[in-house]
Order: structure tokens, then sequence, then C-alpha cells
């Protein structure tokens, strides 16, 4: 069993040096009297009655054994006095910065329990940064610009960029509690295969099998429910040289659109740079790489077939039937063929609709 620890931080600091003349007057002593038992000069004990100067180790020993009060018990203080200080200091500067945490999604972030709810300006600034892990606004701006953002551009949707680092981080606190294997590409590609097959299972039934299947390759899946204004469906990311990140969202909450961005990613991490973050869809200006067109191109085949799906075509029947027929044929839910149908304009969108999966937050 874990001992849970605790930490006393009081509201409140004595400093040393009120301390120090409570201790003088109790002796009937006065400053230069413990300057001369001391050994030390007068101008050195009055600034630490001041609080002008800083209590030493060397100086707490000696006030030990002349005022009997522990040297632990003087430098306790004198740590705590300080850094009640410069906690001080650090409030009014932090105060002074809200302008960039009010920008974030702070009300959910607390209702979600994702920081603890701010007593004043300085401390939304102070929860944002160690949520982020960071000590200081340039440090956590340093680490967004860090993330190479790789992304299709939507102009109807758009996703709030602070909304996103959020989420981003979110992922990736989760990511580090699955232990993965080190991530190895053929097991990957391995893993995939029996994923496909997963497509014919209910949400709660695949949601685990896929952790545990990525986690043998090196991949954490994660599925993280969107922070903030938000229109993005998945991202892929490496978190270290062996372990891979695949995040998704349940946006469109169908599975057809759920299917095709995990694999969309997956082929982002089979195929990717190792050093972009690649963000589906998320509305961020920017301009759609090369890769996204090509991800999109694996994904759908790996999926439905062309050959496959052009055959099917070439019949001229797209009842409900026979598109349950030909997903059978395939090994995987009638939806993602209904959704690739619809994506090519075979179908209406909303036609056959109903052979699409919902899913939903539970």
């Amino acid at each position: 069993m874990t001992r849970e620890q605790f930490t006393f931080e009081p509201d409140y600091s004595i400093s040393p040096g009120a301390a120090l003349e409570e201790s003088l007057e109790a002796m009937g002593i006065s400053a230069r009297e413990l300057a001369r038992r001391c050994g030390r000069s007068a101008k050195l004990i009055v600034e630490i009655l001041s609080g002008k100067a800083p209590l030493e180790p060397e100086t707490a020993l000696q006030f030990e054994r002349v005022t009997a009060v522990s040297a632990a018990v003087w430098l306790g203080m004198e740590t705590h006095y300080r850094l009640d200080l410069a906690r001080k200091e650090e409030d009014q500067q932090l105060a002074g910065r809200y302008g960039w945490a009010k920008d974030f999604p702070l009300k959910e972030m607390k209702e979600r329990e994702l920081i603890d709810p701010p007593k004043d300006n300085a401390d939304a600034v102070r929860q944002l940064l160690k949520y982020f892990g960071v000590a200081s606004i340039d440090a956590c701006e340093a680490g967004f610009e860090s993330l190479s953002l790789s992304y299709r551009h939507s102009p109807t949707y758009v996703t709030d960029r602070n909304s996103l680092f959020v989420w981003l981080r979110l992922g990736e606190m989760e990511a580090e509690s699955i232990e993965c294997a080190e991530y190895d590409k053929a097991t990957f590609l391995k893993s995939l295969a029996q994923i496909r097959s997963l497509t014919l299972e209910s949400i709660e039934v695949f949601l685990p099998k896929i952790e545990r299947l990525c986690a043998k390759a090196g991949v954490a899946f994660v599925l993280t429910k969107p922070v903030g204004k938000m229109s993005l469906s998945g991202v892929s990311r490496w978190l270290s040289p062996r372990k891979a990140m695949i995040q998704q969202t349940l946006r469109h909450k169908a599975n057809d659109h759920f299917w095709f961005t995990f694999f969309h990613e997956a082929r982002h991490v089979l195929h990717g740079s190792r050093k972009t973050v690649f963000v589906d869809g998320t509305g961020l200006e920017g301009a759609s790489p090369e890769e996204e067109e090509e991800a999109n191109a694996w994904s759908a085949e790996f999926l439905v077939p062309q050959a496959r799906l052009s055959k099917f075509l070439a019949d001229g029947d797209l009842s409900e039937r026979a598109v349950r027929s030909f997903a059978n044929e395939l090994g995987i839910a009638p939806g993602i063929v209904v959704g690739q149908l619809q994506k090519r304009n075979f179908l209406r969108y909303g036609q056959l609709s109903g052979l699409i999966e919902r899913f939903e937050w539970t």
C-alpha cells in the first residue's frame, strides 16, 4: 500500500527576524548583545531582524546555541519566509499575464477537473503552466511552437489553437499511462490487419482491443473528448523515438468516419515524418501537404480496396441488400462502405445512412 503524501503550505509566513525579536525580548537581551554572543556584527543582526539579510546555516547554528531554538527551526522559517516573498512577487507577475490564460477554455478545464479551480487570476495562469508541465509562459509557447503541425484545411470548421493544445496535452498524459512495446513497423502492420476486422464490433468491445493491439506494436491509442472549440478528427505523433500515438475524437459520432480517421492516422505513423504532428481536419490556417492526400488514399484502400469497389459498382446495384453483402465479403461494417460511396458521390449524403453506426460519449 502506498502512503499518501501531504504538503503543509500555510497561507502565511513568519519572518525569522520577527521570531528572533520575540526570542530576544523573552531572553531580555538586545540585538547588540546577541551579536556579541554570536561573534557577529551588530549590522548583520539588525538586517536579519528587518528581513533585509537572509539567515544563513552558520548563523542558524549560532542562534541555536544562544536561543536554545533548533537551527532547523530557524532555517525552516527562513526558507518558508523567502518562498512566500517569491510567491507573492510571482503572483503579481502572473496576474499581469492573465490575458494569455483567459484565451484557454478555463471553465471547461475546471469542470472536467483538468485543472484545480483557480483562486484568482494569478492562480489561473499557474494552473495552466502546471497542466502543460512548464515553468513559464515563454517555455509554454516555445513548446507549442516546437510542435510541427501538419493538417488538412477545412474552411467550414474551425479549431481554436489553444483548445487544440489543451487537447493534445490531455492525450499525451493519457498515452503516458499506456505501457507499450518498442515500436515495430512490421508488428504494427499485422496489428492493423487484425484491427480492421474490429469494425464489426461495438465500440465498447473494440476500443480496448485497439489499445492492446496498438500497444503491442509500440503505438499508444487514446480516444479523447474534445476540449473547447474544436472540429478535428484525429492526430498522430511521436512521443519518443520508440513510442508513437494516435489520438482521436468521436467527430461526427459515426463509425465510417471513426475508422477512416484511424487508418488515416495509422498511415502517418507508418510512413510520415517522426518530427511532425499530423492533425486531421482542424480548420487551422495552412495548406494540405501531399502526405494528407496519401493518407486519405491509403485509408480508403485499406478499408475498401479500389479493385473490389470497381467490381461492385460495375454490377450497378446500390441497394441496402447489395451493400450489406459487399461489406460482408470485405469483412467490414456496412456503414464504412456507405461512407465511402457517399464520399465518392455514388450515393447521396443521407442515402443508406441507416447502415452507419452512431457513437456517443459516455
